[in-house]
């Protein structure tokens, strides 16, 4: 059986995304993408165009869904939706900035950045949490299409934590994967074995701005 292919694709940028700071944005929020990121979905359209795509998968919000449908087009494909790789739930941190919550939840924002595994966002999810539905998600995924080419297009903290798995590194020490709007990572499964043979390639984004 030949190996399976999985495309991790972070969604394209939202206007969070682009403040400076950026805001938190976890599931409670569900806007749409920014411009640039309706160019950052398009590039990454065009250098996938030419790549085998034989099913794509998708959260269920909108910047994930909107990026998914954009990928998807030159396929033919429909994406489909998994509840299991929605974002984060950053609980009453959604919409502030990490200075922000320094400032209001020093206690709180202090073990979060000791152990985002253990300790998770004020009233949300922990990393491990999402770690676990991630890998769920993901498993059945590469099981179902075995010896295929899959994309799968969900958010940072998700797709951060799966591959900070794979990588040996756990969901403790998942910061230390930073992934850009719309950098493929790409994740081959071969005989049983998970390898991360590409992380947050964004070359494809040069030239794309503001």
């Amino acid at each position: 059986m030949m190996a399976t292919t999985l495309y991790l694709i972070r969604h394209a940028a939202t206007p969070a995304n682009l403040m400076k700071p950026a805001k938190l944005q976890g599931r409670r929020t569900d806007p749409s993408l920014a411009p640039v990121g309706l160019r950052q979905a398009e590039a990454t359209r065009d250098f996938l165009a030419v790549r085998p795509m034989d099913v794509i998968y998708t959260s269920p919000l909108r910047r994930a869904t909107q990026t998914a449908n954009i990928l998807a087009k030159p396929h033919g494909l429909t994406p489909i939706t998994v509840d299991l790789l929605t974002e984060c739930d950053v609980g009453k941190w959604e919409g502030k900035s990490w200075e922000d919550i320094r400032e209001e939840n020093p206690a709180e924002y202090a073990k979060y950045h000791a152990d985002p595994a253990k300790n998770g966002y004020l009233g949300g999810e922990n990393f491990a949490q999402v770690y676990e539905r991630a890998t769920e998600a993901m498993d059945e995924i590469l099981r179902k299409h075995e010896g295929l080419t899959v994309v799968v297009v969900s958010h940072h903290i998700v797709n951060r934590t799966y591959l900070a798995g794979v990588l040996g590194l756990g969901p403790a020490k998942a910061r230390a994967v930073s992934l850009d709007n719309c950098g493929i990572s790409v994740v081959s499964r071969d005989q049983g074995k998970t390898t991360v043979v590409t992380l947050n390639a964004a070359f494809h984004l040069q030239g794309v701005t503001a």
